[in-house]
This record gives structure tokens, sequence and C-alpha cells, in this order.
């Protein structure tokens, strides 16, 4: 592809402006680490929490590279959107989320605001669209607005104010669920509250009947955070996996019930280990379990999008083109 002219001028007076490919790349780069410096702050601090919590919010680090694939993967659509018509309203919104995402930092801001480290990520939300605004205009942001959402929401660390809002209701489901499934299974438990107890069978060394287990839910709930990435990998793979968007938002609504589920079998099967070992009741052991039923949680999503896909039955233009045929001919 040859090198266009860098600003032409439109038929109707607005400014367009057409890039070769490498300038587009390198453009996007300069922008990248512009917003890099700027936001540097909030990076350091993500980062922090994923290296702080692996097991919870690693997968935040991949993220980025996530949406560099997405916006790789769309290039030859992005090239044919050009010449592109930049919005000049994208600096109100630059303006806007800088705004927001200062008044969000500490010592600037209410100290209700800059505590929250999901305010500035919703900042930086608002200044990357007012930024692809800006720059390319409104008909790239068409393939540019999901790799954005997608960096805001999978690419950011919960604070607890927000977790503690799901996984108060998760962690009742889960306690009930686990309970039923335990007795189910045949095993001696009771349900208080959240609070599940096993009464183990037998007697120890001594030969005094062996102690109670509890087993806290709202403990083996800390993992649920871990789900996050699941849901984070589920809609990434209904957006790449999927054509149409009723489709998408079927299988990514269909991710609640699976992790649901997951995060009974979990509960249930901590339950049944710790008879062998009263230890695997708590500790590290509950995100060791919980990364184990993420395989099988995994493999149950692709079934999953595996059959929201064959919902629809694409006809082959050939056998189109014959009906239509057939149909001229008939009349």
């Amino acid at each position: 592809m040859t090198t266009a002219p860098l600003e032409s001028q439109n038929t109707d007076g607005e400014g367009t402006i057409e890039v070769s490919p490498r300038m587009f790349y390198v453009g996007l780069g300069v922008m990248i680490a512009c917003l890099a410096g700027a936001f540097y702050y909030f990076l350091t601090s993500q980062v922090e929490y994923a290296i702080d919590s692996p097991d919870d919010w690693g997968h935040t680090l991949l993220v980025p590279a996530i949406v560099g694939w997405l916006v790789y993967r769309d290039r030859t659509r992005l090239q044919k959107m050009q010449p592109f018509k930049p919005a000049w309203s994208g600096i109100v919104l630059v303006i806007c989320g800088l705004a927001f995402y200062l008044t969000a930092m500490p010592g600037i801001g209410p100290k209700w605001l800059m505590i929250h480290h999901n305010a500035r990520a919703v900042g930086i939300g608002i200044t990357l669209i007012g930024v692809v605004l800006t720059m390319f205009g409104w008909r790239p942001m068409r393939l540019l607005w999901f790799p954005i959402a997608y960096l805001v929401v999978f690419g950011t660390t919960y604070t607890d104010g927000i977790l503690n809002i799901i996984t108060e209701r998760l962690q009742d489901i889960s306690a009930r669920g686990g309970f039923l499934l335990l007795l189910v299974m045949g095993v001696d438990v009771d349900l208080s509250g959240n609070a599940i107890t096993i009464f183990p069978s037998g007697t120890d060394a001594s030969g005094a009947p062996l102690q109670p287990i509890p087993l806290n839910v709202a403990e083996a709930c800390s993992g649920m955070r871990m789900l996050v990435a699941f849901m984070a990998l589920g809609t990434l793979m209904a957006y790449v996996g999927l054509k149409f968007w009723w489709q998408r938002i079927l299988l990514i609504g269909l991710g609640v019930p699976v992790a649901v589920i997951v995060n009974v079998l979990r509960v249930a099967t901590l339950g049944v280990l710790s008879l062998w070992d009263p230890g695997f009741s708590s500790g590290q052991f509950h995100t060791f379990v919980g990364f184990v039923w993420l395989v099988p949680a995994f493999m149950c999503f692709l079934g999953l999008m595996n059959l929201v896909s064959r919902l629809v039955i694409e006809v082959p233009e050939d056998s189109k083109n014959s009906v239509a045929q057939g149909q001229e001919g008939r009349s």
C-alpha cells in the first residue's frame, strides 16, 4: 500500500486524514506512550495489585496484550475506513476524562472518590474514547469501542466495595448449594448462615470422636475474583467466536450460572476433602481447588458456545440464489 496524503479536503469541506498503515501504527504507539505517561500512577498501582495477588488479578496483566491483538485483528477493516474524519467533539471527552481521573487522585479530589481505584479506571476509559474520536472519528469507533471497554472492565482490579455487592449473594447460594450437595453425597453436615459444619464419623487415635470441621463459605468465596478472569475469557470468546450480538450476550449471560455452579462444586469438594484432612478446609488450598474447577468450567463454556452458535444456520449464497431463481421461474 502506497503512502497517501496526510491531509485532504472532501467536497463537503470537512477535514479528513488519510495515512499509510505504517504511520497509523506509529501514531498509535505514540498515543499509547503519551497516555501511559499521563496515567502512570494508575498503571503502577494496577501492576502492584496484580503482582501482590496473582491468583486474583494476575490476568489483568494480559488484558492490554489481548486488546492490542483485537485492534491488530481488525487492522484491514480499519484501513478500509480511511480517510479518517476526526471528530473534534472528542476533545470534550478527553478533557472530561482527564478531569475525572485527576479528581479521583489521592490528595486532589474528595476522600470518598480519590481512594477508588475503579473511579480512576472510568476516567481513563472516557479519555481513551475521546482520544480515538479526536484522531480517527466515529467510523473506526464501531470497531474500537469493544477493545476500550474490554480494557476498562477486565483490565482493572475491583475494590472490595464493588465485589462485596456480588459475593454476598454468591456466598448464600454457594453455602446452600454446597450444603445440599454434601447431603446428597451422604456427608453429615449442618448449615448455619454461610458456615457449613461437617461431622466426620469415626474416632481419632485416642479413641475420642472426631471433632467437627468448620467450613466457612465466606473464606471459600474469597477466590471468586478468579471467576472475573473466567468471565473475561468468556467475553473474549463470545466476541471473537460468535457473529451476532444476541448470541454474544446470551453466551456471556450463561457464564453467570456456570460461575455459580463452579463455586458450589468447589465448596462441596472442599467439604469432602476435609474428611481426609481438616487442613484442606482453610488456607491456600481454597485457591488451588478453585483453579482446578476452572478447567472443567472452561470446557463447559466451550460447549455452551458451540450450542449457541448452532442456534443460527447459515444458508450459503448459492442456495439463496437457487431458491430465488426457482421462485422467479414459478412466477
